[in-house]
């Protein structure tokens, strides 16, 4: 019958969580302070907390908190896994399988060279130690040196990924070809040991159980990939449709973890791998919730991980090697490990064909080993293969190594810059990372046909990243006559419209269209884009579903207005102009105006009204800025602000310029404007306010929308207050 943990137990539990977060939180942040990872210190406060100081000073004390029973340290070391799974949960969101396929030949060459020196080396090293007192009870000369061997092969992933995290390194190459080495070097590692385990246990090759473990191992990252790949999806969708915020998401997140942990750990391997696999098939889905993202992280970095770093020294004795001889093996263990990973690394990194510096970087990143090797030193103690001397020896070299790994990588990574894909890659992406619009991974379409819609898809081919989703959608009201129900004519026209990628297309049936449109937008897209209907030139009045999107979408808008006949082509567009008004919510329009000219080569106008009412009729008249600076309070401003918008837009690849101009009504001066630049498309942005129960985008917007012939293109943001969670 399962008992119940003890009033002594709980309270030996809640004041280990406590002393050990205290402590390695403390210790984390002061070493931040000075300009080291966090995880120094975290390391760092599990040797303090442990026997070597703690329990040398207080042994009453460290006795009563850190007895060493099992059912008095399981609750502890089990927050501790939970900590390192969601480690490993957030560095496979962060691993990008696009990338390492285009750095396969490195990432293989690195593995291999990692792994085989160290195998060899660390084989040499255990067959010379001598027997007594390193070889336990149970154990051989040629089990010990294969343990010894297997110790120096493993990198533990958990701390080079948080060693890079911590030094923003992740998105670069030679961190995404270190994580995937240790990835390599632990799965090898876990393998052999299994076979180990199984020689000493049994005392025969359980070579028939390695085959199985390898081929379940391949058998579940497959599985992973494709049909755990779907399920994730769907589960994350539905979350998404039944619950608001992120507790439906979060929830399926950390569910599809654990099965993906507790599958890897009854194949026999570590279950911080189905971790890492969890975080890659979650990373690469589009329903993902970014704010799953976010507390995953922050749970794992203020919380848990720094109790996985801490428990990792807390049974460390280093009193156990304070003889001159076990300290000299100690230290000899420490160099062959940090020799063998530093020459495997630098051999496989060259053999693929990185630089010299790179291959030093990656050796060091690779050389910490971290609480992996704890729980290889553990397995080997318990299993009788190591004395109590070779296991303080082995948890010694893991903590040392992982103690020196950032220090050094961040010295050996200082004079590595990035370089040709690399840097344009690297560019791109933080251009990205401060884009509004640009960086969309996912737009929705929803379109009942028409020119506008071909219009707004064509506009979204261009504006969106080759990478990005789009889905286009139809709604049919059930209760109309099929006849009426042009569904496939629509999507149909719609997605002929994208060259740079192929449209999903999904059909929904729903009395009410605009609320169907809402709840697909709210399913983890970035952007909607929507198309004006015909009847708005006459009219001048929006749909009614139009009305309900821009009044309660939790997204932005892209709404497109075709220009008068003989203007409907987007792609002939060859000048754009941009309002610059200095907010950041016009930095959108300038944004999307930038993009569509790099991608069309058109020029880019940016124009900044300076309101005069004295001017009478010079409405749209340039203003000369080139006056250094010297000029009135409002045309220094208007030099600013367009000098900022050039700049801006440059960095999207935009042949831009910048000119002020003067007028009483601001978007008559625009449109002046753009007939003297002989404009084709005019950007706006906008956002959306309530005015007499009606969504109202503003005097200028409004006025452009309804009298510009040019093709108007206007990001309209949600009211304030409703962005989505």
């Amino acid at each position: 019958m399962l008992e119940p943990l003890g009033e002594h137990d709980l309270l030996v539990f809640w004041a280990q969580f406590t002393f050990l977060l205290i402590v390695a939180r403390g210790l984390g942040s002061l070493f931040k302070r000075q300009g080291q990872p966090a995880v120094v210190g975290e390391l760092l406060a599990g040797l303090l907390i442990g026997p070597s100081v703690f329990g040398r000073f207080l042994p009453d004390a460290a006795g009563w908190l850190f007895p060493g029973s099992t059912s008095e340290s399981a609750p502890i070391l089990t927050i501790a896994w939970v900590g390192v799974a969601l480690l490993l949960l957030e560095t496979g969101f962060e691993t990008d399988l696009g990338l390492l396929r285009r750095l396969g030949r490195q990432a293989a060459a690195v593995s291999l060279g990692s792994l085989i020196v160290p195998l060899v080396m660390g084989f040499a090293l255990g067959w010379f130690m001598p027997g007594d007192p390193f070889v336990g009870p149970a154990g051989s000369q040629f089990t010990f040196a294969a343990f010894i061997a297997v110790a120096m092969s493993i990198s533990a992933l958990p701390v080079v990924a948080r060693i890079l995290t911590e030094l923003d390194l992740m998105r670069r190459d030679i961190a995404q070809v270190t994580v995937a080495a240790a990835m390599v070097n632990d799965l090898v590692g876990w393998i052999l040991l299994g076979t180990l385990s199984g020689i000493v246990a049994s005392g025969q090759l359980a070579l028939g159980q390695s085959i199985v473990t390898v081929v379940a191992i391949a058998a579940f990252f497959t599985f992973a990939l494709t049909i755990g790949q779907r399920l994730t999806d769907t589960s994350l969708r539905v979350a998404r449709q039944v619950s608001a915020g992120i507790s439906g998401p979060l929830t399926v997140t950390i569910v599809v973890m654990l099965v993906a942990a507790t599958v890897t750990q009854a194949i026999g391997v570590e279950a911080v791998l189905g971790a890492f696999v969890a975080g890659i098939v979650i990373g690469r889905s589009p329903y993902q919730h970014p704010e799953v993202r976010r507390t995953i992280e922050l749970l794992a970095a203020a919380v848990f991980a720094p109790i996985f770093f801490a428990s990792a020294g807390i049974y460390v004795d280093l009193g156990a090697v304070a003889s001159p001889s076990g300290l000299a093996w100690t230290v000899g263990v420490i160099v062959v490990a940090t020799v063998a990973k530093l020459v495997g690394s630098y051999v496989g990194a060259r053999a693929g064909g990185m630089t010299t510096s790179d291959g030093l970087a990656i050796g060091i990143g690779l050389n910490a080993r971290g609480a992996m090797e704890i729980v290889l030193a553990t397995i080997a103690f318990s299993l009788g293969v190591f004395s109590t001397d070779a296991y303080t020896i082995v948890v010694m070299m893991a903590i040392v190594t992982s103690l020196v790994a950032p220090p050094l990588l961040r010295r050996a990574l200082r004079d590595v810059r990035p370089k040709g894909d690399e840097a344009a890659r690297l560019e791109r992406e933080e251009v990205l990372d401060a884009s509004v619009i640009a960086s969309t991974s996912r737009a929705l379409l929803p379109t009942r046909g028409g020119v506008n819609a071909g219009v707004v898809a064509t506009t979204l081919d261009l504006l969106l990243q080759p990478e990005a989703v789009v889905t286009v959608m139809t709604v049919h009201d059930p209760d109309a006559p099929p006849e009426e129900c042009r569904c496939d004519e629509a999507l149909g026209g719609a997605a002929a419209q994208f060259t740079r990628r192929t449209a999903a297309r999904r059909r929904r049936t729903a009395t009410d269209p605009a609320e169907a449109i809402l709840a697909e937008a709210e399913l983890g897209y970035g952007l909607v884009g929507v198309g004006l209907t015909e009847e708005f030139r006459d009219t001048h009045e929006l749909s009614n579903v139009l009305q309900l999107l821009i009044s309660h979408s939790k997204v932005p808008l892209l709404l497109v207005r075709h220009g008068a006949e003989g203007a409907v082509d987007v792609t002939a567009a060859r000048r754009i102009l941009v309002p610059v008004t200095g907010v950041l919510t016009g930095r959108a329009a300038e944004e999307v105006g930038a993009v569509l000219a790099a991608g069309l080569d058109a020029h880019l106008d940016l124009v900044h009204v300076v309101t005069r009412s004295d001017r009478g009729g010079d409405t749209g008249q340039r203003v000369p800025l080139d006056v250094g600076g010297r000029g009135t309070g409002t045309e220094s401003t208007a030099r600013s602000v367009l000098d900022q918008a050039v700049q801006r837009a440059s960095r999207f690849g935009a042949d831009a310029t910048g000119s002020a101009r003067t007028g009483a009504v601001t978007p008559e001066a625009i449109l002046a404007a753009a007939q003297d630049l002989g404009s084709d498309l005019i950007v706006l942005s906008a956002r959306s306010r309530a005015v007499e129960g009606k969504p109202f985008l503003g005097h200028g917007t409004e006025y452009l929308l309804e009298h510009a012939p040019q093709t108007v293109v206007t990001v309209i943001f949600p009211p304030e207050g409703e962005e989505g969670d």
